[in-house]
């Protein structure tokens, strides 16, 4: 990973968010770039708020002390905040974009969805959403795998950005025991429903091995939590289970009125887990 970009409102979640960016930099050495984003009304006085924000943003590079030693950089753009923070990591080919968790702003979020949510649909960038405070580098990482090309692509890229270095690493994955409401509609016995379905909890994870290691990703080095149900909650039971530091899940890119609707298993999480998520787009893979 060599270029990060980290965004900022100046709230505290922002702050956050820095910090975390700020650690993930030194530790891989990667370049950081601070972005500030200003409205582009009022018209009058947007000049003097790109002023004070430069003026923040370089107080915060001097104050902060997991930016000491760090390679740092500030910008303020002027726009609507999605379309700002994909235009700067395009201009310094960031490889990954930190922000802070989103207000929970329910009837707004339904209609126009979050910045980080836009960001995360609309580009093709890693994007870290950081809901804690900073204590340390990752060390219990939590990814979500259910075979598809999308989370796949998720656990590459979040070992390409170094993220999963001298992390214990759990996969989480959601299978679906198909048979067993035909075998209790059967009066088949319990024991033979439970026997069914550990079976198929055997197969998944035997499946889950063999991804790995078509990924080249040491599959002995991790562990597994692998349970039947639907994704979302098997994912927060793990959570809640295992209390990873960070979630690594993949999004699907979406188009047209998909773009405002929720449903997917990656914007549920976004918007109800409370730990740090990576979320990494199908089309993304840092260099």
């Amino acid at each position: 990973m060599k270029r990060i970009l980290a965004a900022t409102d100046f709230s505290t979640r922002a702050h956050r968010a820095i910090r975390r960016a700020a650690v993930l930099a030194r530790k891989s050495g990667a370049e950081l770039t601070l972005l500030h984003i200003v409205d582009e009304e009022p018209e009058a006085l947007v000049a003097l708020e790109v002023a004070e924000s430069r003026k923040i943003l370089n107080e915060q590079i001097a104050s902060i002390p997991e930016l000491r030693d760090v390679r740092c950089h500030s910008t303020v753009a002027i726009g609507a905040p999605h379309d700002a923070i994909t235009k700067v990591a395009t201009a310094v080919d960031a490889n990954l974009i930190v922000m802070g968790s989103h207000r929970r702003q329910l009837l707004r979020d339904v209609f126009v969805g979050t910045t980080i949510e836009r960001v995360i649909r609309t580009g093709t960038w890693p994007v870290l959403m950081v809901n804690k405070e900073v204590a340390q580098a990752y060390t219990s990482v939590l990814t979500a795998l259910d075979l598809s090309d999308t989370s796949a692509n998720a656990l590459s890229s979040a070992k390409a950005l170094g993220i999963l270095d001298d992390a214990r690493i759990t996969i989480v994955h959601a299978f679906d025991a198909i048979a067993k409401s035909k075998l209790a509609l059967a009066d088949v016995t319990e024991e033979r429903i439970s026997a069914y379905v550990e079976t198929e909890q055997q197969r998944a994870t035997s499946e889950l091995q063999d991804c790995l290691t078509s990924l080249s990703f040491d599959a002995a080095g991790c562990s597994y939590y692998v349970a039947e149900g639907d994704p979302v909650p098997v994912i927060s039971n793990a959570i809640d289970a295992i209390g990873p530091e960070l979630l690594v899940v993949g999004t699907h890119g979406r188009s047209g009125v998909a773009k405002i609707l929720l449903g997917s298993v990656a914007e549920q999480l976004l918007r109800t887990m409370e730990i740090d998520i990576l979320a990494v787009p199908r089309r993304s893979m840092p260099s």
